[in-house]
């Protein structure tokens, strides 16, 4: 029976942000216009990273790498919503829903790790700074990143391999995209081992990343209380706290969705806090960091700059 139920689901059926039609073109437009910024405003700090010299530092570095990983993170979910808005069969494949789950997943684990690279980076800045070239030389970087993206690999393959070899008695996912709660609830058997193994190892990735941005902002805070200088104070806190406003948006709604028992979720309330953590937080990263940060916003204004020349002439 299982394996019949297994076999018999060819397609999943998602649900739509709205059943309103006025608002299903609304959230249409919206959601495209994010995706579009998103995009855009992610790739300008990529761009501004790999074309400016005086941005070739390690926190850049990152920074770039959380700005491509962002874009994954959207194109893994946002186009085929888009897609289904506009269409009267709301489908997915069951391998489209596979991949879907799949590529959200690296990125949503890796996404964590890069976080803590990131405040790890910040700690070496303000509490090592005369050994900071060292420790966070060329090769530490990059380590750090493959190592995040092996984090992520690794923790979403377990998943996807114990959800998809479930059988499902229904095909229609409480959610506007493939993930892994709403799934468990179409299973014709119990799923307390899934929902076990998601909250051990979803948890340890969510729990050790987020130790370790706490940690290290322990250490950065006992730091910058020993300067006495207002203005080595303010420059201190000023490359954290845009990390931090990212880390609280990101922890916050993730938190919310995956480190709960299957049967105390929700219907709606839910599917608006994954729409935060999907599509929200990857709208706000590039406005977060180039705003809040004058070495960006100066590389990206030489960027611009000969551009607005050229149409001049």
């Amino acid at each position: 029976m299982a394996d019949t139920n297994i076999t018999s689901v060819s397609e999943f059926i998602l649900v739509a942000l709205s059943e309103t039609p006025e608002l299903q073109f609304i959230c249409f437009v919206l959601l495209l216009c994010i995706y579009i910024v998103t995009v855009l405003g992610n790739l300008s700090l990529i761009l501004a990273y790999q074309f400016s010299p005086d941005l070739q530092t390690p926190m850049y570095f990152f920074l770039a790498n959380f700005s491509f990983l962002d874009i994954c993170y959207i194109s893994s979910t946002v186009p085929k919503m888009l897609s289904n808005m506009m269409s009267r069969n709301k489908t997915i494949s069951f391998y489209g829903c596979v991949l879907q789950l799949y590529s959200f997943g690296v990125c949503g684990g890796t996404e964590c790790y890069v976080l803590a690279a990131m405040a790890y980076d910040r700690y070496n800045a303000i509490c090592h700074p005369l050994l900071y070239n060292i420790i966070m030389n060329r090769k530490t970087c990059f380590l750090l990143i493959a190592g995040s993206w092996i984090i992520g690999m690794v923790n979403i393959l377990i998943h996807s391999i114990l959800t998809f070899k479930l059988p499902f008695c229904d095909n229609k996912i409480n959610q506007v995209f493939c993930d892994i709660p709403p799934l468990l609830k179409l299973s014709c058997i119990d799923t307390w081992t899934n929902e076990l193994v998601i909250f051990c190892t979803s948890g340890l990735v969510i729990l050790c990343s987020f130790t370790l941005i706490i940690i290290s902002y322990i250490h950065i805070i006992l730091s910058v209380l020993t300067i006495h200088a207002s203005t080595g104070i303010k420059k201190a806190f000023s490359t954290c706290t845009s990390h931090l406003l990212v880390v609280t948006i990101f922890y916050g709604s993730i938190i919310s969705v995956y480190l709960k028992p299957k049967a105390s979720y929700a219907t709606y309330g839910d599917r608006l806090m994954s729409v935060m953590y999907t599509v929200v937080a990857p709208l706000l990263n590039p406005f977060i960091y180039s705003l809040r940060n004058s070495d960006v916003k100066k590389a990206l204004a030489k960027m611009v700059h000969p551009l607005l020349e050229t149409r001049k002439h």
